[in-house]
């Protein structure tokens, strides 16, 4: 996948040169930014645009995920996409570009589908059991997330660190707003925000990506009962 912008356009052969659109446990707030790190010009305005840049980032999921960021390629990850290599450069500066870009949409698309699941949720403590349970099955569903996230802690660093502190900010939002409504007791939200991140983190590790030999309504029942009881008998 190298090729000028220019050649790229060219290569295109379908006018896509329109630029580009995105697609906790804490439900997180959604930006409504652009993927990554991708140039405000490069943003698609199209339909067309936007499916191809969709293409894109579900391709490179694979080419990452199976691959890795050093051994994936462009070229694979556009044979993958079924675009023309030139296409790439109409979307994506580089390969880094596109890593960072899936990073920041992997969050999105898990939130998302969490933030579905718990939406009529009656209280706090039932939502971390149903958002863990959805996550769950979103990383079942999405075995390349965890490679691609902790892969993304050595390719682009910063974008690691916003991966998971957007799932922060939107876990410290719910819990501050559950601790009002009295839900919760008192206590130090970013805190509990962050073991919360790690209990989910360890626990899709195990139940999703290394086995799935438990139903994920039973594992996320077990767990939402530590984070209610705790250890204390």
């Amino acid at each position: 996948m190298a090729r000028s912008p220019e050649a790229a356009k060219r290569a295109a052969g379908d006018g896509e040169t329109d630029a580009m659109t995105r697609g906790g446990v804490g439900e997180g707030p959604e930006t409504g930014a652009a993927p990554g790190e991708a140039a405000a010009d490069k943003t698609p305005r199209t339909e067309r645009g936007k499916r191809t840049l969709r293409k894109l980032l579900d391709a490179a999921a694979l080419e990452f995920g199976e691959r890795g960021f050093h051994e994936a390629s462009v070229s694979g990850i556009t044979q993958r996409a079924a675009v023309a290599l030139g296409t790439f450069y109409t979307y994506f500066d580089s390969k880094e570009s596109l890593f960072r870009a899936l990073v920041e949409d992997m969050g999105a698309l898990t939130r998302r589908w969490i933030a579905e699941r718990v939406a009529h949720a009656p209280d706090r403590l039932t939502a971390e059991r149903l958002g863990l349970e959805a996550f769950i099955e979103f990383v079942r569903a999405h075995r390349n997330l965890y490679r691609i996230v902790m892969e993304a802690q050595f390719v682009a660093e910063d974008a690691y660190r916003r991966y998971y502190q957007v799932f922060a900010d939107g876990y410290i939002n719910n819990l501050e707003s559950a601790k009002k409504r009295g839900e919760i007791r008192e206590g130090d939200v970013e805190v509990r925000a962050w073991a919360l991140i790690g209990v989910s983190v360890f626990i899709g590790q195990r139940y999703a990506v290394w086995g799935d030999d438990r139903p994920a309504a039973e594992v996320a029942a077990e767990a939402a009962d530590f984070i209610a009881r705790g250890l204390k008998p």
